[in-house]
């Protein structure tokens, strides 16, 4: 399927990352280095690395697929994520720069004690593997569409590349070539959205002016079926605004992000102007997904296959290599960034932080194995990668949130309390999926379960102890 030109484009991009990768890894004289950067990087960098970790492949594949068969009611979510990152830099921010952590989870150790702490970063490990899992399942069905290779392949192809650059470089390389990333991908969308138009004859141009003045670029969802419809639009707004504000506030591989930068103001800056960015990323592969739709007259085409078959039959050689090279980075920057963090996590919240470079190295390449392993592993649902990928999240983050408001409270908990809220935080989300509740309110249904589990348990066991 690929030409010539097309493999040379993707082999310089991925020898690209390789030489930078072993170079910068220089740079990195201690732990600190190596899953902070230094704590120097500049937050517009560190802004976009946390847009392409975020949305990766799954914007590239899903997010026009979504509009393809619907509307772009999904945008009402990012919405939501702007508020979210806001509620992050107001409440969760000040908290980290003050204390001065590596691991946001040594907030939660300071409060509740080491235990807790191992299981909160237990927990972030777990949701990690599970939803990168999903999201490197996404880039191989993309790459075995594009190229004929099997899907083993081409897990194996991107997770090897990936481990190279990230196990030599660190988090200042990966945060770099994140940037970088982003505006390869980005651009990916553009160029779709451009070839679109330029190769529609009459009627095919018809079609798509009325594609896009019809209900199919309707965003705002006025149905007050708040707890049934996911895209009703308040059930969207709160939905995305907490998914926002857990995602970003207690899930290490996006605060470490910002924990990179030299202050608050900078981690500030960072973290809500990437909430703008992903809603215009999301604003644009909408864009693409809809004219995709005119261009092909609405046939139905194979779930998350929309984009993808536009870039096989109709782009240039050449700028397809481009395109493609823009969905290996989108994979690469979410998983090389879950490497580091996992491996940050376990050094510093299971090990106390003491380990040298060497060893941080070698616990990497233990994560990346198992994830990459987990990824084969997966089988494709029924329903759109990225809504997988987001429930996936949303069973844990809502106890991980609850886990930090509590530090909020001036009690000591007990730790039989403190776990309790959070497995019934985590039981509660499995319920309530059984139920039909709508999957944007597990968070807060779990964050309230989560509170007041704690306050019931520990009240029980202060008065049984009376």
């Amino acid at each position: 399927m690929l030409s010539v030109l097309d493999i040379l484009v993707i082999v310089g991009f991925i020898s690209g990352l390789l030489i930078y990768g072993i170079l910068s890894g220089k740079q990195n004289k201690s732990t600190n280095d190596y899953f902070l950067g230094g704590r120097n990087l500049p937050w517009f960098v560190a802004m976009l690395s946390i847009v392409a970790t975020e949305t990766s492949v799954l914007t590239f594949i899903s997010v026009p697929g979504i509009a393809y068969r619907g509307d772009w009611t999904f945008l009402q979510l990012a919405m939501g994520y702007i508020l979210g990152r806001v509620l992050v830099s107001w409440i969760l921010l000040p908290i980290y720069f003050k204390e001065g952590v590596s691991s946001i989870y040594e907030i939660i150790g300071s409060h509740f004690g080491k235990d807790v702490q191992k299981t909160a970063s237990g927990v972030f490990l777990i949701t990690r593997i599970l939803a990168d899992g999903v999201r490197f399942l996404a880039t191989g069905v993309i790459v075995q569409v594009l190229t004929g290779w099997p899907l083993w392949a081409a897990i194996l192809l991107i997770g090897l590349v990936t481990l190279v650059y990230s196990l030599s470089g660190g988090i200042r390389t990966i945060i770099w070539i994140d940037a970088l990333q982003f505006g390869l991908y980005l651009a990916g969308g553009i160029i779709v959205i451009g070839f679109t138009w330029y190769l529609s004859g009459p009627v095919e141009i018809e079609h798509i002016k009325m594609a896009l003045s019809s209900e199919k670029t309707m965003i705002l969802n006025w149905d007050w079926n708040l707890f049934s419809n996911p895209y009703a639009f308040l059930s969207a707004l709160i939905g995305g605004m907490l998914l926002s504000f857990a995602s970003h506030g207690v899930d290490y591989m996006m605060v470490q992000r910002v924990l990179s930068t030299s202050s608050l103001k900078s981690a500030r800056k960072a973290m809500v102007g990437s909430g703008f960015f992903v809603f215009f990323q999301f604003g644009i592969f909408m864009l693409a997904g809809t004219m995709l739709y005119g261009f092909y007259n609405g046939i139905e085409i194979t779930k998350d296959r929309e984009f993808s078959k536009f870039i096989i039959e109709y782009l240039p050689t050449g700028i397809r290599g481009i395109l493609l090279a823009g969905v290996l980075s989108a994979a690469m920057s979410t998983l090389s960034s879950s490497i580091n963090s996992l491996a940050s996590s376990t050094v510093i919240d299971w090990m106390g932080g003491k380990a040298s470079i060497q060893l941080s190295r070698w616990i990497s390449l233990g994560w990346a194995t198992l994830l990459i392993g987990i990824a084969l592993l997966f089988v494709e649902g029924e329903s759109a990668i990225v809504i997988i990928g987001l429930q996936i999240a949303s069973f844990t983050y809502g106890g991980l949130l609850g886990l930090f408001l509590l530090t909020k409270f001036n009690i000591r908990f007990s730790h039989i309390s403190i776990i309790s809220g959070l497995i019934a935080s985590i039981a509660i989300v499995f319920f309530l999926k059984t139920q039909g509740l709508a999957w944007t309110w597990f968070i807060a249904v779990s964050v309230i379960v989560n509170i007041l589990t704690v306050l019931i348990v520990d009240k029980l066991i202060k008065y049984l102890k009376k």
